[in-house]
């Protein structure tokens, strides 16, 4: 886990975006490590969304700055954040149900042969491998990935990002239409994508989700940032007090 005096492979500093009238974040800084899982948690509109699509590219920030690896950067895109190591899995998932296991691993990055044709055979060996190293069991890498579980698919769309080399998985609400037995597996892959050394940010809403995988976690609340706390030096009704505003009531 990240130490105090340890630089963050990625920071936002005083990061702001309006939709029209409505500021959606104001001025939040955030800080994430490689090797630990950083939980972003807040009720429905606070930003958390917003946040990690400033991080991912997708939205552009009003103010603030962006740095990896203590450089300034814009990210004008998500292609442009994978190429700084930072990978995302949004809650569609965005996987092609018509599609077979590994198309989806590699969808828009096919290993070819002449620059031409589609390496087939290498792109199902590169997807073997990065089934195995996440340990996921899924039935075939020739199944269309519209006849897994939802579970299952969660883990190709994990598997997507860590086959781009990321550094940084950022993970929106990974086990919200998942059952226990297949939330406990999404959880377990996290945990060893920290273990791996990749540093994980999750958005969820659920709270037992949360301190389970955990070692940092943020509260946003209205668009700011109302507290950050480490594993083993809070509860879950503090965090629920920060999500609700019950410390200004």
């Amino acid at each position: 886990m990240a130490t105090a005096t340890a630089t963050a492979y990625l920071q936002g500093r005083g990061l702001s975006k309006s939709f029209g009238h409505v500021r959606a974040l104001q001025d939040v800084d955030i800080d994430v490590f490689e090797g630990e899982v950083l939980a972003i948690v807040g009720d429905n509109g606070a930003g958390k969304s917003t946040l990690t699509k400033i991080l991912s590219g997708v939205y552009q920030p009003d103010k603030g700055e962006i740095r990896v690896e203590g450089r300034p950067v814009r990210i004008p895109n998500p292609r442009e954040a994978r190429e700084f190591g930072i990978a995302t899995v949004f809650q569609n998932l965005a996987l092609v149900d018509c599609r077979d296991v590994a198309t989806n691993l590699f969808l828009g990055r096919e290993p070819t042969r002449w620059g031409i044709f589609v390496d087939r055979r290498k792109m199902l060996a590169d997807a073997r491998r990065v089934i195995a190293d996440l340990r996921v069991n899924v039935p075939s890498l020739t199944v269309e990935a519209g006849q897994l579980s939802g579970g299952q698919r969660q883990s190709v769309a994990i598997g997507r990002a860590t086959s781009q080399q990321a550094r940084i998985i950022i993970m929106d609400e990974p086990t919200a239409a998942l059952g226990v037995r297949e939330s406990r597996k999404v959880l377990d892959l996290i945990l060893r994508l920290k273990a791996a050394g990749i540093g994980v940010v999750v958005i969820s809403h659920n709270m037992r989700h949360v301190f389970s995988i955990f070692d940092r976690v943020m509260v946003l609340r209205h668009g700011r940032l109302v507290g950050v706390r480490r594993k083993g030096e809070t509860t879950p009704d503090e965090i629920v007090r920060l999500i609700v505003g019950a410390d200004t009531l």
